[in-house]
């Protein structure tokens, strides 16, 4: 196909494809979608070798979340029957860390339930980044704690926090459908406060709560232009208790273009496969092995995932390999010099001249097809976390 070795040459060059041909990525058919992992595949390969890091969350605080955030299961009012704990200690963060990192894991990744931390709240996360660091040589270590108020990011990086964490999660347009007690706007300045503090900034999306293919180019456009160094992409959880438990409009194929259509957009960057992996791409999880270069190892926040060593078992059976913790994860020309998925000055804008209006055109033809064809609840694959942090039991690692 055209449309696919021009995208495979943009983003060899680290040219940026237009909005319009982001859409075509999604609207492609099923018949054509080997086509579209090998094309993106081979821009994955060219900046990330056949690498794979392996990330690690420990959840320090788990549900009672003042949010109201429709997908998440921590959130105000949610009636899904997960585990609820205040603050683990130091001492139990980092042996739950400890498990990750045995397990392969280069990152772990700190989060905690709530609108934002408090000046309290920082300090008990400085000193839990403080004793990971010590216990484990090398390891990065990513906070993700909501909203950052004034010299909360400084504060982190000066305890030695690598990363911070705060997804856009979906498009500007159809945020306040999803999230009513704060914006869009405020997920914007943390991620601004966490790169000014010098923190390397991980924004990403949930896809599958009932977005449109539009808006999921302009979630992935805006997050260009914000230009993180790493991008999970994630895939709707729906928990029973949730508003958006009834939420199934994922398959397999469609996760895949989506991850595809991620990688053209920022080619260089970090493209992470995140929570929901299990449930949508199912035995196809390593198809999409082709197209991120990063993963989650075990469990989730309030999910259980695959077994760490078959997650193992998966890279090494697609012929990938477990990133070391002595390779940098970025290329070269973007770890030295910041120079990200936003940077290209000739590449196209959201809504500038020469891209397609969205919802315009046959796209948006796609998009109710689509729509229409929507797959078969697959309950049994959500499984809530009963290990690990907060609990008596081994972790999943």
């Amino acid at each position: 196909m055209d449309l696919l070795n021009t995208l495979a040459e943009k983003g060899l060059r680290r040219e940026l494809p237009t909005r319009e041909e982001a859409l075509a990525v999604l609207a492609t058919p099923d018949d054509d979608l080997l086509d579209v992992v090998a094309a993106a595949g081979k821009v994955r390969r060219q900046w990330f070798g056949r690498r794979v890091k392996l990330n690690y969350l420990v959840n320090l605080k788990s549900g009672l979340c003042p949010e109201d955030c429709s997908y998440c299961s921590q959130r105000l009012g949610s009636k899904a029957e997960i585990l609820k704990y205040t603050w683990l200690k130091p001492d139990e963060a980092s042996k739950a860390a400890a498990a990750g990192v045995a397990g392969g894991a280069k990152r772990v990744c700190l989060v905690a339930s709530g609108r934002g931390p408090t000046d309290r709240d920082v300090d008990r996360v400085s000193q839990t980044i403080e004793a990971i660091k010590e216990q484990n040589e090398g390891v990065e270590v990513c906070a993700c704690l909501g909203l950052l108020s004034d010299g909360q990011a400084g504060r982190l990086r000066s305890a030695g926090a690598d990363a911070y964490n705060h997804n856009l999660n979906t498009s500007e347009g159809t945020y306040g459908a999803i999230t009513t007690t704060h914006t869009y706007a405020d997920r914007v300045e943390t991620v601004h406060q966490a790169q000014a503090a010098g923190l390397s900034a991980c924004s990403g999306l949930i896809a599958g709560m009932g977005e449109s293919d539009s808006d999921l180019v302009d979630v992935v456009f805006a997050l260009r232009e914000l230009d993180p160094d790493s991008v999970p992409v994630n895939f709707l959880i729906p928990f029973e208790g949730t508003p958006l438990a009834k939420e199934w409009n994922l398959t397999p194929q469609r996760c895949l273009r989506i991850l595809a259509m991620v990688r053209f957009v920022c080619p260089d960057v970090e493209v992470r496969l995140a929570g929901g992996r299990e449930v949508h791409l199912r035995s196809m999880q390593p198809l999409a092995l082709h197209l991120v270069n990063s993963i989650f190892l075990g469990d989730y926040l309030t999910s259980e995932g695959q077994a760490g060593q078959a997650d193992l078992d998966m890279i090494a059976d697609a012929g990938f390999e477990v990133e070391g913790a002595g390779t940098t994860t970025l290329p070269r020309h973007r770890a030295d010099a910041g120079v990200g998925c936003g940077s290209q000055a000739d590449a196209c804008g959201s809504h500038s001249d020469g891209c397609a209006p969205c919802g315009e055109g046959p796209v948006a033809e796609a998009d109710a097809a689509e729509a229409a064809e929507v797959p078969a609840a697959r309950t049994d694959l959500v499984s809530v976390r009963r290990r690990g942090a907060g609990t008596d039991l081994a972790p999943n690692a």
